[in-house]
């Protein structure tokens, strides 16, 4: 008999930020799959069981979630933010339409959680108030000449773009090579903003423009959100400035 398959995203990492679907989700669950560090933010009961393995390992971590599922468990793949935007839910997919029939009968549930790009906007105003897109700067899945295309038609269609995995070890210079792209197309000066661990106890956030974007101030855990043409800085006295990106096109306040 089937069991059953929650893909639960925890949001950015404040606990708050973790939706009441999501809790009940994990709650129903007995076990967990997911990168050990997104696992550790959960509280489980003794009956719980945590199968923790590394952040590169999302395909087999989907086989084993499936194949645990289909013996009859109810079980929990657990992802940082939402499941669907660069994490879990796509590679459980890909394993199950590649796996045996009897995974397509698992009972799949994916619950939707707060992204990387939402926490970090909201911390500074509405710079998503317009059309906007999301980029992973990570080459781990596709080449870099496709990345690079991607910027320079983004960029020129004038959307706010959010990076995802700006920046590694393996790959230092990725961010620093993705702003001298966008300085070829976009002006100088472009709101960008740095969130880093937003909501944790560590959040660190910055703004400034694209001329000042120093791709040092990201890591793996920053969401790095370049502004359009349109995106406005409003300053205030004594208070950090808010960014945001006006409804409309073609119009001033």
């Amino acid at each position: 008999m089937s069991g059953r398959l929650f893909v639960v995203g925890t949001g950015p990492g404040n606990p708050e930020q973790t939706t009441p679907e999501a809790l009940a989700a994990i709650e129903a669950s007995h076990v967990f799959f997911g990168y050990g560090p997104y696992l550790d933010r959960l509280t489980l009961r003794p009956d719980q069981r945590r199968v923790a393995s590394d952040n590169r390992e999302e395909l087999a971590r989907a086989k084993d979630a499936l194949h645990t599922a289909a013996s009859g468990e109810k079980v929990c793949v657990v992802s940082g933010g939402d499941p669907g935007v660069f994490a879990m839910a796509a590679a459980v997919l890909e394993a199950l339409e590649a796996g045996p029939p009897a995974w397509r009968q698992v009972d799949l549930t994916i619950v939707p959680g707060i992204t990387a790009m939402l926490a970090v906007a909201a911390r500074v105003g509405a710079p998503l108030g317009h059309d906007f897109c999301a980029i992973s700067l990570s080459d781990n899945l596709k080449p870099w000449t496709v990345i690079e295309s991607r910027l320079r038609a983004v960029a020129g269609a004038g959307l706010v773009i959010a990076l995802y995995n700006p920046i590694s070890k393996a790959r230092p210079h990725q961010l620093g090579a993705a702003f001298a792209i966008l300085r070829e197309v976009l002006p100088w000066s472009t709101p960008v903003i740095f969130g880093r661990a937003t909501g944790r106890s560590d959040e660190a956030i910055s703004t400034m423009t694209l001329a000042e974007a120093d791709p040092t101030r990201a890591d793996m855990a920053t969401c790095v959100i370049i502004g359009s043409p349109e995106t406005r800085i409003v300053e205030r006295d004594g208070l950090p400035p808010l960014v945001y990106s006006p409804r409309s096109i073609g119009r001033t306040p």
